[in-house]
């Protein structure tokens, strides 16, 4: 059984079964066989359910975003966004998905064809994350059901009654309980759901787990996605307005108490404008309102996972022994719950975990840099390439610097925002792959070559049908039979 506990205060609220390599199995015969016929429904059939989806999703918004708040410790108003940018995501693969994956013809010539179809990957794998496990599943698991795959979906166990309810609203809105069904518990039982043949495993969590993903995985062949951790910098350079920059600054990292993946993990402000900047971050920072997340004026809520108080912690009291000025947080604060005061760290530098590591929570390291040079240096000394932002006036500053970076996302003058409209992807330790954008949509299909020739006695013989296709399609032959009806 899962215990789910509410973060705001430490106490149970739910138990929930789980799943095992025998239940597991069950499931992925139930997918299997109701994979093929769910593809032959057609995207028509397919994209009606899903509409209906996102309009039951809309109904419920205040419910979903009360549950989503106590489970995760999610500020409420911050959770009703999450819900409701759902809807952008829906409508972006409701608009493009039969454009992206419809029949290609890239040939026609001397009575042959050469076509490219799009095919679902079979049953897939959908192992999902806490911190915004609405966006985070629907990137997943809408496209992929729009592509007539079927999906064995384990949210997080940290997020597990949000994840059920998402199966529950996809099976009202038509969607077979077979083809889409939620898999429960903790790391073991995902561990275990990839020991079946899968088709591909779409994995969203930690830089650690993503590689025992990834090598679980590699026996079967499968196709794996991975999206995983950064320490995403933002440099802020020497001639913004620092009021608009320490707000920005402050909100890319304490939003949903700094647990996304994108937030901003690492700061480097210009030597000429860093006290400065240091100081309206800090008042910024402490500005803003610790407390019950389902209290509309709350901005920073408690922490979703217990253990990362003492990480946090650990990386603060490291920091301060190695230099560090705290300017202000810096301690677990003394209610119930697992919350963690919003802290920023001065002074920080690449000798601290703080700027190396990833905190995923509400603490940020300061660092000041004397031109652009070394604020580069600084951005690109990771192992990670998720995002980078760049705080600055002029656009060809911001992007000279920031196409010297390995990430899978640039920011100008923004930072911690994800649109559908463009691929979401991690360089190096940040990820393998890609969801969102039309690419997003690719990943749920594989491309199958289709040569398709008319029987020769149709064409002007059967040598001047093998002319003409050979030298329209430029390619050269190897390994084939007689020019006839049966080879040909």
């Amino acid at each position: 059984m899962l215990q789910v506990y509410d973060p705001a205060s430490g106490q149970p609220i739910a138990t929930v079964r789980t799943d095992d390599a025998a239940s597991i199995e069950r499931k992925l015969v139930r997918a299997a066989a109701a994979q093929p016929a769910w593809a032959r429904l057609g995207l028509q059939a397919r994209a009606e359910a899903i509409a209906r989806f996102a309009a039951l999703l809309e109904a419920e918004q205040e419910r979903l975003a009360i549950l989503l708040a106590r489970e995760v410790g999610k500020p409420i108003a911050q959770a009703r966004a999450e819900i409701a940018g759902v809807q952008g995501r829906i409508g972006f693969f409701l608009a493009h998905t039969e454009e992206t994956i419809a029949e290609q013809l890239v040939y026609r010539g001397g009575g042959l064809e050469e076509r490219i179809r799009y095919e679902p990957l079979g049953v897939i794998a959908h192992i999902s994350a806490w911190n915004y496990p609405w966006f985070v599943a629907t990137n997943v698991v809408v496209p992929a059901l729009l592509c007539g795959n079927a999906v064995l979906y384990k949210p997080s166990e940290h997020a597990t009654l949000t994840g059920l309810e998402l199966a529950r609203l996809l099976h009202r809105s038509g969607v077979p309980a077979e083809v889409c069904i939620p898999v429960v518990g903790a790391g073991e039982v995902g561990a275990l759901l990839l020991r079946p043949p899968v088709r591909g495993v779409f994995f969203t969590g930690s830089h650690a787990t993503g590689v025992k993903v990834a090598a679980a995985a590699a026996p079967h062949l499968m196709r794996v996605q991975l999206e995983l951790g950064g320490k995403d910098p933002l440099y802020v350079t020497d001639d913004v307005d620092l009021e608009w920059a320490a707000r920005a600054a402050a909100e890319g990292a304490m939003y949903n108490a700094g647990q996304s993946c994108c937030a901003v993990e690492r700061i480097y402000a210009h030597a000429a404008i860093y006290e400065r900047f240091v100081e309206r971050l800090a008042a910024a920072v402490a500005g803003l309102r610790v407390g019950d997340p389902l209290e509309e004026t709350t901005e920073v809520g408690p922490l979703c996972r217990q253990a990362q108080l003492q990480l946090l912690q650990a990386q603060v009291e490291e920091a301060l022994a190695r230099g560090g000025r705290l300017a202000c947080g810096g301690r677990r604060l003394e209610r119930p719950g697992w919350y963690f005061a919003p802290t920023v760290i001065a002074d920080a530098h690449h000798g601290m975990e703080l700027m190396t590591e990833e905190s995923f929570g509400p603490v940020i390291g300061v660092q000041p840099v004397a031109d652009d040079e070394e604020a580069l240096a600084r951005m690109r000394d990771t192992r990670y390439g998720l995002t980078a932002s760049v705080f600055c006036a002029e656009r060809a500053r911001a992007e000279r610097l920031l196409a010297q970076l390995e990430t899978g996302s640039a920011y100008w003058n923004c930072c911690d925002r994800v649109s559908p409209r463009l691929p979401w992807s991690g360089r190096r330790h940040s990820g393998v792959g890609v969801t969102l954008s039309r690419h997003g949509i690719l990943a749920f299909v594989e491309p199958r070559g289709w040569h398709l020739r008319e029987p020769s006695w149709r064409v002007h013989g059967c040598a001047g049908a093998q002319a003409a296709s050979d030298a329209g399609s430029g390619q050269e032959r190897r390994n084939e039979g007689p020019c006839s009806p049966a080879s040909g």
